[in-house]
């Protein structure tokens, strides 16, 4: 490097980390190593709950309108937590790359009271982070061990990278730490360290790392009440646009009014439950906290505005992507019933698969399945999921397709059960079976790559304008291929440390542990 860049970088970083732009600290700080232990300890943090936060984005629609009913005010929450968290991970980061340009560069660790305190206020963020997924989205953690399968062959890839990356700063810790207990701890965690990255593969399993001949079909898709990135949830132009990615089957919700029409909407059974979708507050301010869809007429449903919302709050973030006349028509429309989406249905031989979601389930069952009857739809596209009156409703509507909710019932071979409900060799084993595994809640890329792999029959997503145009998973892997790759990437980085640490071996008498009085800090001539 020339003394100009070196110059510059040496500037850079000192300024960065210890806030000391035109010459080096002369203040005597203590525990500056422990200082730079916490930064990487923090970083690693970071970057931790910010794995957590890619992953759980496939949910991040479900934690809005939680909190919705909860808050009763709209706010993108997981964007706003999203956005914190990649900031933070960002700033923490870089803190620990110019830390290493700083013992590379021979510069004090001196690290500036402010950057301490962000650290602190980090740790705290991150640790409120862990306990509110803990206390009131517990549901969201099985979505973390099960991203593994989809990212760990390629994380141990960059950890490798990662682990040969720093060697040489740790080979230039070992030299330069006085006694031969700090030494021996040193070269203790760095072998764990390094065995834990090079051999974690053996227990790696994804169904991902099959042939390419073995891939099953790929599932259908479900438009979870519609298209709700393209259009509002739960609209008729929601499913009109969910045709046109190719479902075979809508989603939706059924409530009945007052007099007994049962139409479309999810949010219930919380007061305002209409306050989210529609102009609720507009139109009957006196009912804008009523709870109970029986306290609406058909006719004052479908005088509400369901679009306009949509346009409004852009929960999916998607609508400057629409066209003006799609924007226009989103903020016109209004609460369908269940009629008009199963004359949309039988129109386009299109299934429907829903939940009932009003107080009296077993009193309101039998006027919903007289309304599907009266539809004409194909019995056997009406795919039944409510467990209240199942026999009753078999008896009085025979010819429905029944799913259940749960594996346990050995009767049902059409399963419909949430993403973190059936691991992947739970999928395998009833596709063997010939039992046909809807999975919900599927609405990025990796998981609906795992679910093909594992041969999942059909997923019901937000997301059908994108997964539609998957020709194959994210990734497909031979596991004899796999192995290759993984091996040859240990040996290579083995390889290069050991030469690493050869070269400084022959230059450690160069090195001189120069802890200033009082600084902590290493040198490097």
């Amino acid at each position: 490097m020339s003394p100009c860049k070196e110059s510059c970088c040496r500037v850079c970083s000192r300024g960065f980390y210890s806030c000391h732009w035109k010459h080096s600290s002369e203040n005597k700080k203590e525990h500056a190593c422990c200082w730079f232990s916490g930064v990487s300890l923090v970083s690693l943090l970071a970057l931790c709950w910010m794995y957590i936060c890619l992953v759980t984005f496939n949910d991040r629609d479900d934690v809005n309108a939680e909190s919705f009913a909860k808050l009763k005010q709209w706010v993108n929450w997981f964007m706003v937590l999203f956005i914190i968290s990649a900031v933070l991970t960002s700033y923490c980061v870089l803190l620990l790359l110019f830390a290493l340009f700083q013992v590379a560069l021979g510069e004090p660790l001196d690290l500036h009271w402010l950057h301490k305190i962000l650290l602190f206020f980090g740790v705290v963020f991150i640790t409120f982070g862990v306990v509110g997924i803990g206390l009131i989205w517990k549901q969201e953690w099985p979505i973390v061990p099960l991203s593994l399968q989809a990212t760990a062959p390629f994380l141990q890839f960059g950890a490798v990278g990662a682990l040969t990356l720093l060697s040489p700063f740790i080979f230039r810790g070992f030299y330069v730490a006085k006694g031969q207990c700090s030494k021996f701890l040193i070269a203790v965690a760095f072998i764990a360290v390094s065995a834990a990255i090079f051999l974690c593969p053996l227990y790696i399993q994804s169904p991902c790392l099959i042939e390419v001949h073995e891939l099953p079909e790929k599932p259908k898709l479900i438009g979870h009440r519609g298209a709700p990135m393209l259009a509002p949830e739960n609209t008729m132009m929601s499913f009109e646009k969910s045709i046109a990615c190719g479902v075979t089957a809508f989603e939706t919700d059924i409530q009945l009014s007052k007099d007994r029409i049962p139409f479309l909407m999810h949010d219930n059974n919380f007061p305002g439950f209409l306050r989210r979708t529609t102009d609720i507050k507009d139109k009957f301010p006196e009912k804008a906290n009523s709870r109970d869809s029986a306290n609406f007429t058909w006719e004052e449903l479908q005088s509400l505005n369901a679009g306009d919302w949509f346009v409004k709050t852009d929960p999916f973030h998607s609508v400057s992507y629409l066209s003006e006349d799609d924007i226009e028509a989103a903020r016109n429309q209004t609460i369908p019933s269940l009629l008009q989406l199963l004359n949309l249905a039988k129109e386009h031989n299109i299934s429907v698969i829903f939940d009932i979601y009003s107080p009296e389930k077993e009193n309101e069952t039998d006027d919903i399945v007289k309304t599907i009857l009266h539809s004409g739809i194909d019995r056997s596209r009406v795919l039944w999921l409510p467990p209240t009156k199942r026999e009753h409703v078999k008896k009085i509507a025979p010819g429905f397709t029944h799913f259940y909710k749960d594996s346990e019932e050995k009767e049902g071979n059409y399963l419909n059960v949430k993403y973190s409900e059936l691991n992947m060799a739970d999928i395998r084993k009833h596709r063997s079976s010939n039992v046909t595994v809807n999975i919900w809640g599927v609405n990025e890329r990796w998981l609906f790559s795992l679910l093909w792999c594992s041969g999942a029959s059909s997923v019901t997503t937000n997301s059908c304008h994108i997964l539609k145009d998957m020709d194959r998973p994210d990734w497909v892997l031979a596991l004899r291929t796999y192995k290759i790759i993984w091996i040859t990437v240990d040996i290579a980085s083995i390889v290069i440390i050991t030469g690493i640490y050869i070269l400084q071996w022959g230059k450690k008498h160069n090195y001189t542990g120069l802890e200033r009085e009082g600084t902590g800090s290493i040198y490097i001539q």
